[in-house]
């Protein structure tokens, strides 16, 4: 695991200037790989280019050191991740007559590469961001993972191509910060996050997950490439009883092959279905008790420690357990928020912070329950289809109409949290008689009405959603596969992996996902979808898989999700500061926002009359990017 950063500039430079550009890029994200560094940089007459990586070592420790090249140095590469199958893959080589100077996965990919080209790409099970330069081609490949757990950047104009782990190695190295992207500022206060392939930056882009960026140097011409074409599954003719023994044994399988490392391993437990399962599998499968890892809240609304405590006991985990309240948090925040370099509003990055800050003291790598929402329907927006089709058979769009307006006062309230007044206000608008419901009930920032209040008309963009409706077929989604497809692409590249990634890279501790398996993945979408959600019983498979490994109904707790109170916060320990931003000379001079409107959502939430906490943390994670890195002010 580490970060990695690269660049080809078409002018030659010295390769001290070379090797001081990426120990610029480097030192920014050493956080992602304190462990060691490694530079590759290279001139001719035509261009100049530099790799570099920083490193955290977890498999190889002695000999995985990075760059790693070619027998006939011709070829190199710098890689960011895991790649878990490969030692099966190293197997297959040396069969076919390919040797190996080290132990570690980053070579595999390198002689894949070199044996099969691109197509190798499609054999590479694991989480990774990684790029290959083929002098004997002439070409750079960068490429990312399936599900996009690693992150990836890249800026292009016409004198260079520069790419990254994260954001800030890119802006640190170009001439001019580019402008705020209008997609990308309309994107984030939708979704409270960016999705690829936009960034807050009009020019930087992200690179989509499961594809590649093939670079042609000579003609400074960039495609980008799918790694695995998408393919509608064919649906299974198989017995819910076989389904179910194929699921357990293809988690269980994700889990061990998650689990190489030759560093210390545990798992963060919340006590929900997903965690559990994970802890469970992996107790099973080591000699030695493991190490599980989980927070609990000094506010009793948000503590849900006593489920992690019964997992541990029923498996016997070495348990650690960390009650944290407001305290913990607040000398955090600042530093947090900026971390993810442009706005990201998901406020449960603030506790997935200080589980992975309190675990990294004890092991360097940590399994989650990531991804089990979203391969088995484990959302409550995952009813939706179900409840928009009753909803508009039975109810005239007139009378929806009526309830709309009516719900703003009826179903107002004050509490800073998403109970059954927050979820029933977001049913009724994300209702939709035209079939678009599931854009908007994905929605947790801002409906396109809203959005179009609080910023001004010259930054508006009308249907934020349109491209990504148009690329993956789904303006209208109608089927779970088409939601858990939906979500695949946007809140989990764009908001799952990215909370988890950077809050944990920032705490140097390697987080991996058992559950984001393409194999398990692929699987899931050729079940019946009775099999994932059983009327209203969601991620009802995988439950039914592992039930007898729990106390009876354990696995049918509700679980209220990885909150903090920041509603309350902001009108607390973040209320001067906010209200700073809302300082009306200020949002004037920065001419992006409708002064009036923003002003009285903010004091409506300070005042205690409406609770608008999430659309006011969005606004002021915005306001904390924007004057703390876009123009440091």
């Amino acid at each position: 695991m580490c970060g990695i950063n690269g660049y080809i500039k078409f002018n030659r430079e010295s390769e001290e200037q070379l090797k001081a550009d990426m120990n610029i890029m480097n030192d920014l994200i050493f956080h992602r790989g304190p462990d060691e560094d490694g530079v590759f940089n290279e001139s001719n007459d035509s261009y100049s280019i530099a790799m570099a990586m920083r490193r955290l070592s977890i498999i190889d420790l002695s000999s995985g050191k990075q760059p790693i090249f070619s027998s006939d140095k011709n070829i190199v590469i710098v890689f960011n991740g895991e790649i878990y199958n490969y030692r099966e893959l190293k197997s297959k080589l040396i069969e076919e007559g390919v040797s190996f100077s080290t132990t570690s996965d980053t070579e595999v990919i390198l002689k894949l590469y070199e044996k099969h080209g691109v197509e190798s790409f499609k054999e590479l099970d694991g989480m990774f961001a990684f790029s290959i330069y083929d002098k004997n081609k002439n070409k750079l490949y960068i490429t990312r993972d399936f599900f996009g757990e690693k992150p990836l950047y890249y800026f292009k104009d016409g004198n260079q191509l520069i790419w990254a782990s994260e954001l800030k190695s890119i802006i640190k190295i170009i001439d001019k910060k580019p402008e705020i992207s209008k997609k990308g500022l309309n994107l984030y206060f939708r979704l409270t996050y960016i999705p690829a392939p936009y960034t807050i930056y009009d020019g930087i882009k992200k690179l989509e997950a499961n594809h590649y960026i093939e670079y042609d140097i000579a003609k400074a011409n960039i495609s980008i490439n799918k790694i695995n074409p998408e393919e509608t599954p064919e649906k299974k003719n198989i017995s819910f009883g076989k389904a179910t023994e194929d699921v357990k044994n293809l988690v269980y399988d994700s889990v061990m092959s998650r689990s190489i490392s030759d560093v210390p391993l545990g798992t963060f437990l919340s006590g929900g279905v997903d965690s559990s399962v994970v802890s469970l599998c992996l107790s099973q499968g080591v000699d030695s008790k493991i190490d599980t890892f989980s927070i609990g809240f000094k506010n009793a609304g948000y503590d849900e420690s006593d489920k992690s405590r019964l997992v541990a006991k029923l498996i016997n985990s070495n348990h650690n357990e960390f009650i944290i309240d407001e305290n913990d948090l607040k000398h955090n925040i600042h530093d947090i928020i900026l971390n993810f370099d442009e706005p990201f509003a998901d406020s449960s990055a603030l506790p997935t912070f200080l589980v992975s800050q309190k675990t990294s003291t004890s092991v360097k790598v940590a399994l989650t329950g990531d991804g089990g929402d979203e391969v088995f329907g484990g959302y409550n927006k995952h009813y939706m289809g179900k409840i928009n089709n009753m909803y508009t058979s039975y109810i005239p769009q007139a009378i929806h109409k009526v309830f709309l307006k009516t719900s703003k006062s009826l179903l107002k309230t004050n509490r800073d949290n998403r109970g059954k007044r927050y979820k029933l206000k977001r049913i009724l608008n994300s209702v939709d008689y035209n079939g678009a419901f599931y854009w908007d009930i994905i929605s947790l920032g801002n409906t396109s009405n809203e959005v179009s209040e609080i910023i001004r008309p010259n930054w508006h963009i009308g249907n934020v959603f349109q491209e990504y409706q148009t690329l993956f077929g789904l303006e209208k989604p109608k089927t779970l596969n088409d939601f858990r497809e939906i979500d695949r692409h946007i809140s989990l590249e764009g908001d799952m992996l990215v909370k988890v990634d950077r809050t944990s890279m920032l705490n140097s501790l390697e987080c991996r996902a058992p559950f984001l398996n393409k194999k398990l993945w692929d699987y899931t979408n050729t079940l019946p979808e009775n099999y994932l959600i059983k009327g209203w019983d969601k991620k009802h498979i995988l439950k039914e898989a592992f039930k007898d490994q729990f106390p009876e109904k354990f696995l049918d707790k509700s679980k209220s999700g990885f909150g903090v109170p920041v509603g309350d916060w902001l009108k607390t320990i973040l209320k001067n500061e906010l209200e700073g931003f809302i300082e009306r000379k200020r949002l004037e001079k920065q001419g992006i926002f409708n002064t009036d409107s923003i002003i009285k959502l903010v004091k409506n939430h300070l005042s205690g009359s409406k609770d608008n906490t999430f659309k006011v943390w969005s606004f002021y994670c915005f306001q904390k990017w924007y004057y703390n890195t876009y123009i440091n002010e």
